[in-house]
């Protein structure tokens, strides 16, 4: 079968990695992502454009400098260039999920924690799921 189809919001509440790569297509990547309590993903900037959609506990969305309390239900669209963060100022871990167009990381990749995903330095090899 070409393509993804299955239940996103139940896959990102059952999710306890920090990353796991879903599905990478030609010109996007599906990947789920939990924060423990007040674990950020870090500042960055991509190249790229960047979707999160918000599945489960709450946190802040910081957008080249402007931060945004977020929640289940939330979505957050981050154009390339922007500097963004996200961070779970919760007590239950943040779950969420991520589509990057074009996709960024190693298809099928798994971080436990964001010490594994900052000590990898992978990144996406054109190499797609199917």
């Amino acid at each position: 079968m070409k393509g993804f189809v299955q239940d996103i919001e139940d896959l990102a509440v059952k999710n306890s990695e920090f990353r796991r790569v879903l599905y990478t297509a030609k010109h996007c990547q599906l990947v789920l992502m939990a924060l423990k309590p007040k674990e950020e993903i870090g500042a960055e900037v991509h190249k790229l454009d960047q979707f999160f959609r918000v599945e489960e506990g709450t946190g802040e969305a910081i957008l080249d400098g402007v931060r945004t309390a977020i929640k289940a239900g939330f979505a957050i669209v981050v154009p390339a260039g922007a500097k963004h963060n996200i961070i779970n100022t919760g007590n239950v871990p943040l779950k969420l999920y991520t589509l990057y167009a074009p996709p960024n990381h190693r298809d099928g990749v798994v971080h436990h924690t964001r010490a594994d995903a900052e000590a990898d330095d992978e990144e996406f090899d054109g190499k797609t799921t199917e």
